[in-house]
């Protein structure tokens, strides 16, 4: 477990009119022992044209309406961590009005 950085992340969000989103986002965690922690992340989001111009208006949605899928590459120099640049990881995403909610599981 660890805590995003608030600092030094890029989350670029290329939204088409129909609210389809191609996401990447970049970002440090710091885990609970202090290490860091690259995370790169790639994916997709798109669902019905209604449920994604609810979403977009900030609007509480069923997130089961809603494809939110995301490829994760971590990246650490922790000798504690290793094992993390040696995997990738789809994350099922759920976007809320104030956070996002990525579940993982590793790929392999």
């Amino acid at each position: 477990m660890g805590s995003a950085l608030p600092q030094g992340g890029t989350d670029e969000q290329r939204i088409r009119a129909d609210g389809r989103t191609r996401i990447h986002a970049r970002y440090v965690i710091e885990a609970e022992d202090g290490a860091l922690i690259r995370v790169d992340s790639q994916g997709l989001r798109h669902g019905p044209p209604e449920v994604m111009a609810a979403l977009l208006r900030g609007e509480k949605v069923d997130s089961t309406q809603v494809y939110f899928r995301t490829v994760i590459r971590f990246e650490t120099a922790a000798l504690a961590h290793d094992d993390l640049n040696l995997r990738l990881f789809l994350a099922t995403g759920e976007r809320q009005h104030d956070c996002v909610i990525l579940r993982l599981t590793e790929l392999g």
